[in-house]
């Protein structure tokens, strides 16, 4: 994966984390707003969705592209494919 990627990718992890400590925290506290724990909870999704697609993005930059020229399309795509099953 490209260097500026892997930055991206790292920096919008490093913001779910903290949208997710800030969860923690807010229900430690009894009188936390639920509303305002989904909020958080949403933020932390949209946060690791970023973090997803610049992955993905490097991922296709870095190695799907040049799959044809290395000879190992096929096996690209079904790794990529496996990955994102779950998604």
């Amino acid at each position: 994966m490209p260097e500026d990627a892997r930055k991206r990718a790292a920096r919008r992890l490093s913001i779910a984390r903290g949208h997710l400590d800030a969860i923690v925290r807010m229900l430690d506290d009894p009188d936390a707003y639920c509303v305002d724990v989904l909020r958080q909870i949403k933020a932390v999704q949209g946060a690791l969705s970023g973090a997803g697609e610049v992955v993905l993005r490097g991922h296709l930059e870095a190695h799907v592209a040049t799959a044809s020229t290395r000879g190992d399309s096929v096996e690209i795509v079904e790794e990529l494919m496996e990955a994102l099953k779950y998604t």
